[in-house]
């Protein structure tokens, strides 16, 4: 089948490339000269495992192609995808919609025969009609239908997640258009992923009920650590135990800094919007938000309260500063709250990340960029870890004590025991679970 993508972010460029293993030929349109001219050169413009590879894979086969003309990609296309992005609009953290319905009035005036649209950004109820809206005005004569297939990738794991995923959601309701879906997602017929066919706006809902549900479970052992850390209590001990219950899972209850990233701060605000307009207020979902929002401020406070109540005049080492391991992302990452805070309160800050640097300068300020971890921590009153890349779960403790002004590390990812921090003489704060001091 012949496939446009609409937008080159993590989505669209993700999505695309995978479509193109499945045997699709896939051409990706993206308004951005320099986007497109570097991915026609083999230059990936995001940080995800095995993607580099993919895409070299298919561009060689002929199957995936590059390209700023939108008209040539769907001239013919058998299906396109609008994944283009949807961030939180200022001021009402509702979804801003414009970019999508941009690409609508494009698609309308490139149609040249039978399209399926797509819409696999995540947006709102309601708006795959208003996409058919705006395509239906500006070509009442078109044959085309509107269908919603919301991505549910993994930063870090998105292939996999593509490739083997859990379920695939597809808001589609004519036989016409069920039949272009199954086709462009054969391979996982035969694999028999489970293939969920909804109304629009039911497929629409699902995504962000899905992310909400998650950020949910995050937030709820972020509180069940500060309860923990009050009454003595391992944290780690209290997630296993709720989490062997198959009602409730061990995913998504590991206590640490809050959320972040591209999906879950914008859709649960874009959640808690659409409870709003449609006066079905989601109270527990606005809760989430507002302890999120809250905890990654809290984090800078525990470390200035580890440091003996005061970072003034200090140097802290920071491990991590993407909002989770594999990924470039620093959108809404933890880091962007904490690392400020601590320069706020006096603190120099010398950071490393094994990927995300190259993002983080353009947002944090002041800071005192290292090499690698040790070069970081050198002559540094405290240690903290933000983000659990691998590399941090084995370091070179003794090196590490020699390295620091003191021995202190503050784990606001629990990726060490504390027997075995106490053992290499260091005083060690986690969340949830009681300190180790020497």
């Amino acid at each position: 089948m012949r496939v446009a993508m609409i937008g080159t972010g993590y989505v669209g460029l993700v999505s695309g490339t995978c479509f193109s293993e499945f045997g699709h030929t896939v051409v990706c349109v993206d308004k951005n000269p320099e986007r497109i001219e570097a991915l026609q050169n083999g230059s990936i413009p995001i940080f995800e495992p095995g993607l580099e590879d993919l895409v070299a894979r298919n561009v060689k086969a002929g199957r995936l192609f590059f390209t700023q003309d939108i008209k040539a990609a769907v001239d013919g296309a058998d299906a396109v995808f609008i994944a283009v992005g949807t961030p939180s609009r200022r001021g009402d953290g509702e979804a801003d919609l414009s970019y999508v319905y941009a690409a609508a009035g494009e698609i309308a005036a490139a149609m040249t025969r039978y399209t399926l649209v797509v819409t696999k950004s995540t947006v709102p109820v309601g708006t795959g009609r208003e996409v058919e809206r705006i395509i239906r005005t500006a070509r009442p004569d078109a044959d085309f239908e509107v269908a919603s297939n919301p991505e549910f990738l993994r930063e870090g794991a998105a292939i996999e997640d593509f490739m083997r995923p859990d379920r695939v959601v597809c808001g589609a309701e004519s036989e016409r258009a069920r039949e272009v879906l199954r086709g462009l997602y054969r391979p996982l017929y035969i694999n028999e992923t489970p293939i969920l066919f909804t109304a629009i706006e039911t497929a629409e809902l699902i995504k962000y009920a899905a992310n909400a549900f998650l950020a949910t479970k995050i937030t709820f052992i972020n509180e069940i650590a500060d309860l923990c850390e009050k009454v003595n209590v391992n944290v780690q001990d209290v997630a296993r135990g709720i989490g062997l219950d198959g009602r409730i899972g061990g995913k998504f209850l590991h206590a640490g800094p809050g959320y972040g990233g591209s999906c879950f701060p914008k859709d649960t605000q874009a959640l808690v919007a659409t409870g709003r307009k449609y006066e079905a207020p989601l109270r527990i979902v606005e809760t989430v938000v507002d302890v999120n929002d809250r905890r990654k401020r809290q984090m800078a406070e525990k470390i200035v309260a580890a440091c003996s109540g005061s970072v003034r005049g200090k140097t802290i080492a920071v491990l991590g500063l993407t909002f989770k391991p594999e990924t470039d992302d620093m959108r809404d990452s933890p880091s962007l709250e904490i690392v400020p805070a601590l320069q706020a309160a006096g603190a120099t800050v010398r950071a490393y990340d094994p990927e995300g640097m190259g993002e983080a300068k353009k947002l944090l300020n002041g800071v005192v960029w290292c090499d690698d971890t040790y070069a970081a921590a050198s002559g540094a009153d405290a240690l903290v870890i933000i983000t659990e890349w691998n590399q941090f779960r084995a370091l070179d403790l003794g090196r590490l004590k020699g390295l620091l002004s003191q021995p202190l590390i503050v784990d606001l990812r629990n990726i060490y025991k504390p027997a075995e921090m106490q053992q290499a003489g260091f005083a060690y704060h986690s969340v949830g679970r009681p300190p180790v001091r020497t």
